[in-house]
């Protein structure tokens, strides 16, 4: 399969690229029809061969990946696959997800899309979840892909609390991170605990790759000036791999050379090409789980205009669950502008960390600020979030550590390996346990 992906460039406009699409969507579509669902779907007669086709199937919904648990997408033989993958669970079933090896090229070489590249000379600490989930494997293969030396830092993970992280950036000199946007903050608040300063003490380090939720422009641009380097961000999930990354002007830009894209309307049934709704996605180069129309349940906002970065490639905001919000009096708060309004408070205040609960009559928000500019920043948010958002705010800056315990960022718990003998004035409680 290798030889069949395109590669960044390959079109020369977004005409070009749908009718290379459309080639590819043919082979696709009869990869599906190999799976039990996708049998089951389409139906007895010819099958579906392009998007004239595409109309009239229905979505595929994540609980149709939930009720067809483990291999009901199957495409391939058992022994071709090589990894099994589960998303994150939050819905409490279990969401399959699995790749062939020609699968995991396609996957790592979207990833590799960064436009401040990946080299053999970079150092890549991982920083999100490896178990079933796919993004820290996927960030180590395309890393190795590229000849980069990986760093596995792993994340919900005992063994390697922040204070290690921040020991991992430092001391080997990393390059390149991959982790939530959030993850970021922590570091910086660790590394100022463990005695570094994020701008000055890291050297090495010249880009953060960051996805997994929602970022604002001004947290993103409050995370870029901590640590003195570009935040690249990237989208997409454990179902699909990289679905979007970041060009030079900062857009993110739809890999639609590698699936094919639609909106969804939940309020019309309809789909289009661009627009503000829900995220389908049909997978072209994927073999061992084909999905087709597969609705990521995401709100995006897709365009197809030209970016002046020259990808001829379509542009998309993710909104996610930033498009909702809680009332407050004759208000919708949502989560996205409250971080827009949080992270446009002067740098001086350094407020890192926040919280907020939208009651009925007024919004409740805590903050950490720096020593000295506590009550001004609680003042200028108080006034901000009733002049831009037209709510009544209650706002408590607490010191550093007021909500994120400093002692949390400087500790490294006790992790052992399971034991049964223990000596005279060992604490044999610990029997059998992995702290």
């Amino acid at each position: 399969m290798n030889s069949i992906l395109p590669q960044l460039g390959d079109w020369g406009g977004i005409q070009e690229l749908l009718e290379g699409q459309e080639k590819q969507l043919a082979r696709s579509l009869s990869w599906a029809a190999r799976s039990p669902f996708y049998a089951r779907r389409f139906g007895p007669g010819p099958l579906p061969s392009g998007s004239a086709d595409l109309a009239d199937l229905a979505l595929t919904t994540k609980q149709d990946l939930r009720d067809n648990y483990p291999f009901g997408l199957l495409s391939v033989e058992k022994e071709r696959l090589a990894t099994y993958h589960e998303s994150s669970g939050t819905a409490g079933h279990p969401t399959p997800s699995y790749y062939t090896a020609e699968d995991w090229t396609d996957l790592a070489e979207r990833f590799a899309r960064k436009h401040v590249g990946i080299t053999p000379s970079d150092t890549l600490l991982v920083r999100t979840p490896y178990a079933l989930l796919l993004t820290g494997h996927l960030a180590h293969a395309a890393a190795r892909l590229n000849g980069a030396t990986v760093v596995p830092g792993d994340n919900r993970s005992l063994a390697t609390p922040c204070s290690r992280i921040v020991r991992a950036l430092h001391d080997l000199e990393v390059t390149l991170t991959w982790s939530m946007p959030t993850e970021c903050l922590l570091w910086a608040a660790g590394a100022r605990a463990a005695g570094y300063e994020p701008g000055a003490d890291f050297p090495a380090l010249r880009a953060l790759f960051v996805g997994g939720e929602p970022l604002s422009g001004p947290r993103r641009a409050r995370i870029s000036r901590l640590w003195g380097v570009p935040v690249v961000e990237e989208y997409g999930s454990t179902e699909t791999g990289t679905l979007a990354g970041e060009c030079p002007e900062g857009r993110l830009h739809l890999w639609a050379d590698r699936a094919r894209f639609e909106v969804f309307d939940p309020d019309t049934g309809n789909c289009s090409p661009q627009g503000t709704g829900q995220l389908v996605v049909t997978t072209l180069y994927r073999e061992a789980m084909p999905l087709v129309r597969y609705n990521l349940e995401d709100t995006v906002e897709v365009s197809c205009q030209e970016c002046p970065c020259g990808w001829h490639l379509p542009t998309v905001t993710v909104l996610g669950r930033s498009a909702f919000g809680y009332e407050v009096g004759d208000r919708t708060v949502t989560q996205h502008r409250l971080e827009e309004l949080v992270y446009g408070l002067p740098d001086a205040d350094e407020v890192l960390f926040w919280r907020a609960r939208a009651e009925p009559d007024r919004l409740r928000v805590q903050i950490e600020a720096a020593p000295g500019r506590a009550e001004g920043a609680a003042a200028r948010l108080t006034d901000v979030l009733r002049t831009r958002l037209g709510v009544a705010a209650a706002v408590e800056a607490l010191p550093p550590g007021g909500l994120l315990p400093t002692e949390l960022l400087r500790a490294m718990p006790d992790v052992v390996k399971p034991r049964s003998l223990f000596g005279p004035h060992e604490d044999w409680d610990k029997a059998l346990l992995y702290q």
